[in-house]
């Protein structure tokens, strides 16, 4: 039996991230990205991978000098509640204090999930805006309804 591995991603993962992320999006519990996003921004994704299937995925993308956001959270139905997605984030956490970010957030419609890791709701505002940059384009701005969550990291 293989074990999934826990990697960071590759070029080669891209398409099948796309399908994994865009599978939830029509499913209006996440934002969709695009090949060319994906594709820019390989570098943030940590994948879970089994016999060439990735099964989860989830991104650090470093927002300011001690801010880091974790996006694009998503792990394939038949293979959810197993660990894999607090493994993901656990990933991100670890690389965004290894980057030395004194914080990471997220921005989800899944804030239980989040809270059993140790995040906490914040207020949009309290976010800077820099972060609002990529909302502004968003399909859903100014009607997004996800929960702002914070982290302090140590």
């Amino acid at each position: 039996m293989h074990k999934p591995m826990l990697r960071k991603a590759t070029i080669h993962d891209i398409k099948q991230i796309q399908a994994l992320i865009n599978s939830f999006a029509k499913l209006d519990l996440m934002l969709p990205r695009s090949l060319n996003e994906l594709y820019e921004n390989i570098r943030d994704y940590w994948v879970f991978e089994e016999r060439g299937k990735i099964l989860g995925c989830a991104a650090l993308h470093v927002s300011w000098d001690d801010l880091a956001e974790i996006k694009s959270v998503a792990v394939a139905k038949n293979k959810q509640r197993k660990g894999l997605g607090k493994q993901l984030i656990s990933a991100c956490i670890q690389e965004a204090k290894e980057l030395g970010s004194k914080r990471i957030f997220v921005l989800t419609y899944k804030d239980a999930f989040f809270a059993q890791l140790g995040f906490k709701r914040v207020k949009h505002e309290n976010l800077p805006h820099k972060i609002w940059a990529e909302c502004i384009n968003c399909c859903k701005f100014p009607n997004c309804q996800e929960i702002a969550m914070l982290k302090q990291l140590s």
